[in-house]
């Protein structure tokens, strides 16, 4: 069986957008049926392949942005609707193409799900500290969505320029909700009215809003490569065990 579904998720297989959404002016959220999905764990991503008319191929990996619950809401059976969401990378092969052409109708050359560390599992023991640059937030989302209503508690800082490149701010007001979650917007570049701050995630805000090293959090760092690496120093610098923070970085 464990061969089964190894095969299964390494081999390419058609999805069908069923969905585009507009996340912000540069990223939008791709709704897909696949037919064959096995099922995934928060946290992990998929590769997509795109092949041109003179038959040149381009991959690239994207994390699930979609907690699984199955087919009308059920655990453990195949096939499901599944999100991506994509933000547009200048002069990209793919992305750009998952942006601004894909819509729904069309099909999409998928394989996965892959990755095993960077994942919350349900029973997952202890409080979960989130910490998201730009579009690093989209796993995060899955680990929001997959743990809603089972009362580990959870804290998102997010780290925007603005806030008009918030990706998913209707979803995080209704995760915010929850009396488990807590969101904290950190704007770099501009913020809006109200908000006294304009910086980077430090020290000051790590010691603020993140739990402590103490709470038995384990802490997932997703975004660029200079932001993880910027992000998982002030952690351990603060105390946190590096064993317990886990990261995922792109560019």
């Amino acid at each position: 069986m464990e061969r089964t579904a190894i095969r299964r998720r390494l081999r390419w297989q058609v999805a069908t957008v069923t969905e585009v959404r507009r996340e912000t002016e540069s990223a939008r959220t791709l709704v897909l049926d696949v037919p064959d999905w096995p099922g995934h764990l928060a946290g992990q991503h998929l590769d997509v392949r795109l092949t041109a008319p003179d038959g040149y191929r381009a991959s690239r990996s994207y994390s699930i942005a979609s907690a699984w619950t199955g087919p009308t809401g059920s655990t453990g059976s195949s096939g499901s609707t599944i999100e991506l969401t994509v933000e547009r990378v200048v002069d990209g092969e793919v992305s750009p193409y998952l942006v601004d052409v894909l819509k729904a109708g069309d099909p999409l050359e998928i394989r996965g799900p892959v990755g095993g560390w960077f994942v919350w599992k349900p029973g997952q023991e202890g409080p979960v500290q989130l910490i998201g640059g730009g579009s690093g937030v989209v796993p995060l989302r899955a680990m929001l969505q997959a743990a809603a209503g089972s009362g580990t508690p959870m804290r998102l800082l997010y780290s925007v320029r603005r806030p008009e490149t918030v990706i998913y701010v209707q979803d995080l007001k209704q995760l915010a909700a929850s009396d488990d979650v807590d969101v904290r917007l950190v704007y770099t570049r501009e913020a809006p009215p109200g908000e006294p701050r304009v910086g980077r995630i430090d020290a000051e805000l790590i010691e603020q809003y993140a739990f402590k090293p103490g709470d038995g959090a384990t802490t997932y760092v997703c975004g660029p490569t200079p932001f993880v690496e910027t992000v998982a120093n002030l952690l351990v610098a603060a105390g946190h065990d590096p064993a317990d923070v886990r990261t995922e970085r792109f560019g």
